[in-house]
């Protein structure tokens, strides 16, 4: 799959995970330096948001929207997660007054290489968008071809509906 950047060819992404696969297991950081991985993250459905750079405008309004839709969904767990540090990512939540949604630190690259998600030599991660049932298996999957779009934010929160 080509990603691109404002219409200009970014990259290419291979061999990502598919709807009806497992997500490959990865590790993480949080908010206490602790890393987590993604079995930790399975006690119930999975959102997971991926952000290229919180510190940007659309990643920052993606994962804004979904902060705002944790209510509305009890027994799912959503994360975010990206590249910056957990500093970085402490930082944007105060600054957004984000407080609900956990921020998780891929700065390690766990993720993005386990899952191809890592876009090239950028350090960055393709912007995407995950469910996972409690198992593990990929019920939706949304990945932006181009990185300045925001996810289908009513698809996605549409499935999580249906479970």
């Amino acid at each position: 799959m080509d990603i691109t950047r404002k219409g200009e060819k970014f990259c290419t992404i291979t061999n990502y995970p598919k709807v009806g696969q497992k997500m490959a297991d990865f590790t993480v950081i949080n908010d206490q330096n602790q890393e987590v991985e993604l079995a930790k993250l399975l006690d119930r459905p999975l959102l997971i948001s991926v952000v290229p750079d919180i510190n940007t405008s659309v990643c920052s309004l993606q994962t804004q929207h979904f902060n705002k839709e944790m209510d509305n969904y009890n027994g799912i767990n959503f994360v975010t997660i990206s590249t910056n540090s957990v500093a970085q990512q402490q930082n944007w939540c105060a600054a957004e007054g984000v407080q609900k949604m956990r921020l998780l630190s891929d700065e390690k690259l766990d993720f993005g290489k386990q899952t191809n998600l890592l876009m090239a030599d950028s350090g960055l991660l393709a912007r995407s968008v995950w469910i996972l049932d409690p198992s593990g298996t990929i019920i939706y999957s949304e990945i932006m071809s181009e990185m300045t779009d925001e996810p289908n934010y009513s698809k996605a929160l549409d499935q999580l509906n249906q479970n």
